[in-house]
């Protein structure tokens, strides 16, 4: 029988050997952990989430959304392990990330048409249709021949993660759990700030001591994943109108709003971790434990883990890929995940899947498809593979979601997207069933 060889077991990685195996095709799936691990990869386990547990929200009137229902449509492994590890985290979807990378594990290691090959790939098979899903964080190896296989310098920027802490550590007499505009349940921890703590705690942070990197690599951090001590250089009420923004939250021992706040989200099922929302960093672990202490409630934190800093490279997918996702020099050869320069969880779960069953359908001499830019999934792809002088990650967002004329004169802005995402849904299950006849 025909196979497909998928490299990486992360989010895009896992998403399209499942959809590959939906059409009766075998999958050599190559993970080389746990013989060797990424800087900021420690779970055995496949698709670890490695800067967040959160999958962001599950309104559809926010993109992503939207992305997750269309996901769901084409049988998505990630959305189904993220339903049975989800943990409460209000509008948002977060998830138990063991029990989340334990369920995929299982689910991919016994599914028969699956061979799982637990050694690092240092050269692309030339021969033989593949998936390279390796992610931002692909082995130096497998980076240099990627970079010689597509001729051209490996673009790159940096990612960040945020520091996780217990919730026995916080001082509850201090923080207190609220959800912003009383909306939801009180899922989040808040810290409030007074004036001169706020104005205390910027002024360590701008002033603590930071991992050093190359004065030509300074300006590629990612503003989606902007460490916080980086935003908080650009003014001194930056963070206060971005993370630490009180707006919607009342402190229940004053009664008033504070004048900055930092929320704690839910890390695990049973709410024994939270992780601070929107602390992405790259100090040194010493003053991570120092400066984070001095928010109020966390002069006792426990850290159990310290933020991180990781180089993450993407490849110039205007120049190289087509619009299937497949190289346009070698067609047999497909990239998928954020290696491709989507941004995000889903995202690069997403390209995943299409990854999948185009190379699904290439191998069985079948058109592989191309999803319109109506749809979120379809959008992300027209995006990366579209010719820019200024290549940069993209996260889903309705921006980019193509729309017709009676649908952009829509004024309520919500009921707009709302139109958006039952169009695209309608699309991707009629694409999905046409998809299905051909194998």
């Amino acid at each position: 029988m025909d196979f497909i060889t998928v490299i990486g077991a992360g989010l895009a990685g896992v998403e399209a050997a499942n959809i590959i195996t939906k059409f009766g095709i075998k999958v050599k799936l190559y993970e080389m952990k746990p013989k060797k691990f990424t800087p900021a990869h420690h779970h055995e386990g496949f698709a670890e989430l490695v800067c967040s547990n959160s999958l962001k929200s599950k309104l559809i009137t926010n993109a992503s959304g939207l992305l997750k229902e269309e996901m769901k449509v084409f049988n998505s492994i990630i959305m189904e392990a993220a339903d049975y590890s989800s943990v409460e985290a209000g509008q948002a979807l977060a998830v138990d990330r063991n029990i989340f990378s334990n369920y995929i594990t299982d689910k991919l290691k016994n599914n028969k048409l699956i061979e799982v090959i637990n050694d690092e790939v240092e050269e692309i098979p030339k021969d033989k249709m593949v998936i390279v899903a390796t992610g931002p964080l692909t082995s130096e190896a497998l980076l240099n021949d990627i970079s010689r296989l597509l001729k051209q310098d490996n673009l790159y920027f940096f990612d960040a993660a945020s520091p996780i802490l217990t919730k026995e550590s916080v001082d509850f007499s201090k923080a207190f759990f609220a959800s912003r505009y009383q909306k939801g349940d009180d899922d989040y921890i808040n810290c409030p700030m007074t004036k001169d703590e706020y104005l205390r705690f910027y002024n360590e942070l701008i002033n603590s001591e930071k991992i050093e990197v190359h004065d030509f690599e300074k300006d590629l951090l990612f503003e989606g994943c902007m460490p916080i001590e980086e935003m908080a250089l650009r003014g001194v009420d930056t963070i206060r109108f971005g993370p630490l923004k009180p707006k919607g939250i009342i402190d229940p021992k004053t009664g008033k709003m504070p004048y900055a706040v930092v929320q704690l989200r839910k890390e695990n099922k049973e709410g024994t971790l939270y992780n601070l929302v929107g602390f992405q960093t790259r100090l040194k672990w010493p003053e991570q434990k120092r400066v984070f202490r001095l928010i109020p409630g966390l002069e006792n934190a426990e850290f159990v883990r310290y933020g991180v800093m990781h180089k993450n490279s993407y490849i110039n997918s205007p120049k190289v890929l087509s619009k299937y996702l497949n190289l346009k020099e070698y067609p047999n050869i497909f990239f998928a995940g954020q290696i491709t320069g989507v941004e995000g969880y889903i995202e690069s779960a997403s390209t995943g899947i299409i990854a999948g069953i185009n190379a699904s359908l290439i191998l069985k001499g079948k058109q592989p498809i191309i999803l319109p830019s109506t749809t979120c999934i379809g959008a992300l792809i027209h995006y990366i593979t579209e010719e820019r002088e200024n290549f940069q990650p993209m996260n889903s967002n309705y921006g980019i979601i193509s729309v017709n004329e009676e649908i952009s004169k829509m004024k309520d802005k919500d009921q707009r997207k709302i139109k958006i995402a039952d169009k695209s849904l309608l699309t991707c299950r009629e694409t999905y069933n046409i998809i299905k006849t051909l194998f």
